[in-house]
C-alpha cells in the first residue's frame, strides 16, 4: 500500500501527469440510465489536452455494443479512443487461442448467459455451442440470468455435473452481484465462485484480473503503463486491478464506496476512511477524487492546507 494517498479536488489535478487514462464506466461515468454531471465536460477537457482515453467495463457485451450504448447515454465516440470490455477481451482470447488457459479447451461450449444474449459468441467460427452439458468441452459464462433462473434449480445441478466432468469455465464477467430495479442478485462472478467450490477450475476475464488491463494497454499509442492512470469507483475491481500491474490509479468516491465517504468532514477523515477501506480490501489508490469532474469540490476547503499536514 502507499503511505499516503494524494487527495485531489478534480481530474484536473492529475491531468498533466499522464498521457493516457483507463476509465471505468459504470459508477464512474454513468449509472446505466444517465451520465453523471460534469462527465462530458471533463472528458472534453482531457481530449483537448491530447490525452488518450480508453473506457473499460466488466460488461458481458462486446465493444461495439458498449459504444452504441454510450452514445445513447450521450458519451460520443469523439470523447474516447477505445472501449474495452470483459466480453471483448474474452472473444479475442477465444479467437486467437494463444494464451495457455485458452489452449486445449475443446471445440464445444455450454453457454451460460443473461436473457439469451449471444453477442459474445458471434463470429467464433472455430467453436460450436451445445445445449447439452454432457456434450460440452467447457463452460462459457457471460452473465447471470438470476432471478429468471435460480441457483438451486438451474445453476447448481449444472455446476456439479460440469465439475464431475472436469470442465473448465471461462467467466467473461467477474461481477459478483447484479442490480435490477434496486435489488441485488447473484452475479456471474458469484456463479463462478460457486463452481470453484464444487472443485471446478475457472479462468476469469475482466477487472480486477490482469488480462483485461493488459489488453487495454496494447491499445494505447506509444505509452508505457507508467504513463497511464486507471480511474474507477471500485477498490475491489479498478484499484486492485491497477495495482496488480503496478499502475497509478484514482478512486472516485461517489460510486461503490459512496456510503463510506458520505460523512467525511475534512481531509483527515478521508485519510482515515481510506486506511479502513485499505485494510478491508488490501489495496489503496494513488489518488482520491470526490467524483469524476474537472473542478474543485472537497469538504472543508477553507482548512484544506491545515488538514493536509
Amino acid at each position: 500500500m502507499v503511505d499516503q494517498v494524494k487527495i485531489c479536488e478534480g481530474i484536473s489535478d492529475i491531468s498533466d501527469s499522464y498521457g493516457g487514462f483507463l476509465i471505468d464506466q459504470w459508477g464512474t461515468l454513468h449509472n446505466g440510465t444517465h451520465v453523471f454531471d460534469n462527465v462530458i465536460a471533463t472528458l472534453e477537457n482531457l481530449k483537448k489536452r491530447g490525452k488518450q482515453i480508453i473506457l473499460i467495463s466488466n460488461s458481458g457485451k462486446r465493444a461495439d455494443d458498449n459504444e452504441a450504448r454510450l452514445k445513447k447515454l450521450g458519451i460520443d465516440k469523439k470523447l474516447f479512443d477505445h472501449v474495452v470490455t470483459s466480453a471483448e477481451t474474452t472473444w479475442r482470447s477465444l479467437s486467437e487461442r494463444n494464451q495457455a488457459q485458452f489452449q486445449n479447451l475443446g471445440e464445444k461450449y455450454f453457454l451460460m448467459n443473461r436473457l439469451d444474449d449471444l453477442s459474445l459468441t458471434n463470429d467464433l467460427d472455430d467453436l460450436a455451442m451445445t445445449d447439452d452439458i454432457q456434450e460440452a468441452d467447457f463452460i462459457l459464462l457471460t452473465g447471470s440470468d438470476v432471478p429468471r433462473k435460480t441457483m438451486e434449480n438451474y445453476y447448481e445441478p449444472l455446476l456439479k455435473e460440469a465439475s464431475r466432468r472436469h470442465m473448465r469455465m471461462i467467466c467473461a464477467n467477474p461481477e459478483k452481484t447484479i442490480t435490477i430495479d434496486n435489488q441485488d442478485y447473484t452475479g456471474s462472478g458469484e456463479i463462478a465462485r460457486r463452481y470453484e467450490e464444487c472443485g471446478g477450475v475457472v479462468t476469469y476475464i475482466g477487472k480486477p484480473f490482469p488480462s483485461i488491463f493488459q489488453y487495454a494497454l496494447t491499445l494505447f499509442h506509444d505509452l508505457y503503463p507508467s504513463q497511464v492512470c486507471v480511474i474507477g469507483d471500485s477498490l475491489a475491481n479498478d484499484i486492485r486491478g491497477a495495482k496488480y500491474l503496478d499502475m497509478d490509479c484514482a478512486l472516485i468516491a461517489n460510486g461503490v464506496h459512496k456510503g463510506s465517504f458520505a460523512k467525511v468532514q475534512n481531509r483527515s477523515d478521508i485519510h482515515k476512511m481510506l486506511k479502513v477501506l485499505g485494510k478491508n480490501y488490501g489495496v489503496e489508490p494513488t489518488y482520491f477524487i470526490p467524483k469524476f469532474h474537472w473542478g474543485r469540490e472537497l469538504p472543508d476547503r477553507k482548512n484544506r492546507r491545515k488538514n493536509e499536514k
